[in-house]
C-alpha cells in the first residue's frame, strides 16, 4: 500500500502542497504573535531617538506622520520621518525641528549601507552637520549647501540630504496652513 502511494504521480504534488500549507500556517501563526512586540520595539526606538533630539521632552503625540513634542505642556517642536533610497537600500531617517522650523537634530533610524563607509552616516560627524540649518541650507556643499558629504559616500551622503531636505519642505508646508 505505501510503495502504491508513493509510486503516484500525484504524491509529490500532494507532499508539497502540505509542506507549503503548513509553512505558511506556522509563518503567520508567528507573525501575529510577534508582530506587537516588534511595533512596541519600533516605538520604544523611536522615543529614544526624540529624547535624544529633544532633551527637554515631557511628551509627545503623533498628528499626521508629525509628532508634536512638548515641554511642560508647551509645544517645544516637531519631529517626523524622512525616507531615502541609499547605496545600499533604503535609510529612514528622524528629523526634529524647533518651533522656527530650524533644524534641532538628525538621526538614522535605519539603513543598509556598505558597513565601514556609507554607514557612516549614522555616526554624529555627519548628522550633527544638520543642525541649525534651515531648509534653504540643506545641500551637499558639493551643490552649494552646507553638509560635507561622507568621503567614499556620496550616494548615501545625498541619499540623507535629499530625503531629508524634501521631507522638511513638505512638512513646513503642511505645518504652516
Amino acid at each position: 500500500m505505501f510503495k502504491k502511494i508513493l509510486s503516484n504521480k500525484a504524491y509529490p504534488v500532494v507532499f508539497l502542497a502540505v509542506i507549503v500549507i503548513v509553512s505558511v500556517v506556522l509563518l503567520i501563526a508567528v507573525n501575529s504573535l510577534t508582530s506587537s512586540i516588534v511595533e512596541s520595539r519600533r516605538v520604544e526606538e523611536i522615543t529614544g531617538i526624540l529624547e535624544n533630539i529633544f532633551p527637554e521632552m515631557s511628551q509627545y503625540e503623533l498628528e499626521d506622520e508629525v509628532y508634536i513634542i512638548y515641554q511642560d505642556n508647551e509645544k517645544a517642536g516637531y519631529a517626523f520621518m524622512a525616507s531615502g533610497s541609499g547605496y545600499g537600500g533604503d535609510i529612514d531617517i528622524v528629523v526634529g525641528l524647533d518651533n522656527s522650523f530650524g533644524i534641532k537634530g538628525v538621526s538614522i533610524l535605519s539603513q543598509t549601507e556598505t558597513p565601514g563607509v556609507g554607514s557612516k552616516i549614522t555616526e554624529s560627524l555627519f548628522t550633527d552637520q544638520f543642525k541649525g540649518l534651515s531648509a534653504s541650507d540643506i545641500a551637499l556643499k558639493s551643490e552649494g549647501g552646507k553638509i560635507d558629504a561622507i568621503t567614499g559616500a556620496t550616494i548615501s551622503s545625498r541619499a540623507v540630504v535629499n530625503a531629508v531636505k524634501e521631507k522638511i519642505v513638505e512638512i513646513i508646508d503642511t505645518l504652516e496652513k
